[in-house]
């Protein structure tokens, strides 16, 4: 078993507005969240200009979250979350003793005088169409098989995410924020959040509930390149809801188990859910941020950052 690991990560979005905005309001999903392997050492949002009102709290699904109201004109805005964060090895469930699909879904059903406990409770909110997630019999009809009668859960949800790995093309010019799943499954192109609506969309359709997570990943440079900053990104992969397991987490962009890299922001039904950061302003004009995302081992943060860097987590 490997032993724990710290990171080190840098989110930095950045606006430039074009025209004053005389005021906005922002809601933040920057904060990782404190898991039994994933511990928080620390963890702050540099804001600037300063904002006139800030909170920290959780939204619906317990994630951390912090509100912020800008009631001054401004004509950017910068948000620099900076977060050290510990990674220990997560259990690993075995597969073929996982309970079978058919019965997790029929688990789910509704019946009169057998109320669910509060873990099923808590899946159910997760089996229904959300925003980017569709629930249609063409979903489930192209994911079934993945799902041989008497199969145990957990080998068939690998299975379709081997087949998404397999089958659809990484391509960040194929789609955007709003494009629709049904047309990710149609083109077979896509990026990590298309990738895991999808497999949200196919086990949902399917009656398994199946969340949306948010977070990062540590990349490795191509061979000959050094680590560079900000030239990492968001992430993004699914969960899955075994009685027997809890929830089980898998990477359709990387057809694997999320693990020793993946760090966790949160989660939700979709992306909408837990969107790193949105809000509305009034005044300015077009504009696109630019987003800065570095994900650095412990052991690199000194060649990055320098020596003489003072470290969040010390």
């Amino acid at each position: 078993m490997s032993a724990p690991t710290r990171y080190f990560v840098s989110h930095l979005t950045e606006y430039d507005y074009g025209r004053p905005v005389a005021n906005g309001r922002h809601i933040l999903h920057l904060s990782p969240r404190s898991l039994p392997w994933q511990s928080v050492l620390s963890h702050a949002v540099l804001i600037d200009p300063g904002p006139s009102e800030r909170q920290a709290g959780v939204d619906a699904f317990g994630n951390p979250i912090e509100t912020l109201v800008l009631s001054h004109q401004h004509s950017s805005l910068a948000v620099h979350a900076r977060s050290w964060v510990e990674l220990a090895p997560r259990p690993s469930p075995a597969a073929k003793a996982s309970e079978t699909w058919i019965a997790v879904r029929e688990g789910m059903v509704f019946r009169a005088g057998q109320p669910p406990n509060a873990a099923e409770r808590d899946a159910a909110r997760y089996l229904f169409e959300s925003r980017h997630v569709r629930v249609k019999r063409e979903l489930a009809d192209w994911a079934s098989a993945c799902f041989a009668p008497g199969e145990a859960l957990l080998s068939s949800v690998a299975r379709l995410n081997a087949r998404i790995h397999a089958e659809f093309a990484f391509d960040p010019e194929a789609t955007h924020v709003a494009t629709p799943v049904m047309e990710v499954l149609k083109t077979r192109r896509g990026v990590c959040q298309d990738f895991a609506h999808l497999m949200l969309s196919a086990l949902r359709s399917l009656g398994l509930p199946a969340r949306y997570m948010s977070g990062y990943l540590l990349t490795t440079p191509p061979p000959g390149s050094p680590r560079l900053v900000g030239a990492d990104a968001s992430h993004a992969w699914v969960a899955v809801w075994s009685p027997l397991s809890g929830w089980v987490e898998f990477d359709p962009t990387n057809g694997v188990m999320a693990g020793m890299g993946h760090i966790t922001l949160g989660w939700g039904r979709d992306f909408g859910d837990v969107t790193p950061l949105r809000g509305v302003i009034y005044g300015g004009g077009e504009h696109t941020p630019s987003i800065e995302v570095s994900v650095v081992p412990e052991a690199d943060y000194p060649a990055l950052f320098g020596e003489a860097a003072t470290r969040l987590a010390s």
